[in-house]
């Protein structure tokens, strides 16, 4: 008799591998529309597919790579009407750098959560950082050998590639990992101080990024706001916005980026993006262990105090947590 219980298996598998695919086509498509020609070679600030390659390998593992080959085989015949074997060098780039991102980071003991220092610093280092120049230099490498590009435009589209694909895990990512994770806001003064955030970032980001005055620096108190209040639910987001407004004004040379070439209006844009995101994911990082360390100290204290209460029953020294004359919980500082 054939045995037929591994095809339910084998057919989640395919779709997954299927799925991971379609994300990574509308990811391409999406950032495709923000590109730009640099020596003959088409290339784009922010490349949301890398992002979503590692957030899709950190969910369901190192089977569903198919999907990213399939996936950047895919963005590449809609940019080209078909594929040669400088787009097979490409795709096969593109899938090997979030493969090794993730080895890297399953290697590190990294956590999804996001919730120590360790893991923002792994994300930001060998996520995003280190495997991304795999992708840049297959990717501009074969260009060169194929004569698509000249010698002297090898370096400036070398590092406007790997500065995409960075920003991609960067961003996309912890925003992909987030959004599985996120907790509404409990109160309606929470739900304010969202709107507030939303609005606010939105007006400051189209102010700093479209406004003559060098006044992208504006955006950062945005982001420690979102970090401190919201953690990464709020600062991931705001990221989104900043990077993807900050991108179509370097595109349209307009705002502070107006009186700079198109090379120089890049070197400035991916200085900011990668400036926010380093100090979104970090902080907002940081702070989520310390309200985890927060909560199990308090937690720890209180079963101390149980253990005393009934060890000497009624002569402890005080409850935790720290209750004033009408039972009302106070807590230091």
């Amino acid at each position: 008799m054939m045995r037929t219980e591994g095809f339910p298996r084998l057919g989640m598998t395919v779709l997954r591998i299927l799925l991971v695919a379609a994300a990574y086509f509308a990811g391409g498509r999406i950032g495709l529309l923000q590109q730009v020609v640099i020596q003959g070679a088409v290339v784009t600030p922010l490349w949301p597919p890398t992002g979503i390659a590692l957030a899709c390998l950190l969910w369901q593992g190192l089977r569903v790579w198919p999907g990213i080959a399939l996936g950047a085989c895919l963005v590449i015949l809609s940019i080209s009407g078909s594929i040669d074997p400088v787009g097979f060098g490409i795709a096969a780039g593109n899938t090997l750098a979030p493969v090794c991102a993730f080895l890297l980071l399953r290697r590190f003991r990294f956590r999804v959560t996001l919730d120590r220092l360790r893991d923002g610093v792994a994300l930001v280092f060998l996520g995003g950082l280190g495997p991304m120049l795999i992708s840049s230099t297959i990717g501009a490498g074969l260009l060169l050998l194929t004569g698509s590009m000249p010698q002297s435009g090898f370096w400036i589209v070398w590092w406007t590639w790997w500065a995409g694909d960075a920003m991609g895990v960067l961003v996309i990512t912890p925003l992909l990992l987030v959004l599985r994770m996120a907790r509404l806001p409990s109160d309606a003064y929470r739900w304010a101080e969202a709107g507030a955030l939303l609005a606010s970032a939105f007006a400051i980001t189209l102010l700093a990024t479209r406004s003559d005055l060098a006044l992208l620096f504006l955006v950062f108190p945005l982001l420690v706001w979102a970090a401190l209040r919201f953690q990464l639910e709020g600062s991931a987001p705001c990221m989104l916005l900043v990077s993807a407004m900050a991108n179509s004004a370097a595109i349209d040379q307009d705002g502070p980026f107006e009186r700079h070439t198109l090379v120089e209006a890049m070197v400035n844009l991916q200085a900011l993006n990668g400036s926010a995101a380093l100090t979104s994911l970090l902080l907002s990082a940081v702070v989520t262990e310390q309200n985890i360390i927060r909560a199990r100290i308090e937690q720890a204290c209180q079963d101390l105090a149980e253990v005393v209460e009934r060890l000497a029953p009624g002569k402890a020294a005080s409850a935790w947590p720290p209750r004033d004359e009408d039972g009302v919980e106070t807590r230091g500082g």
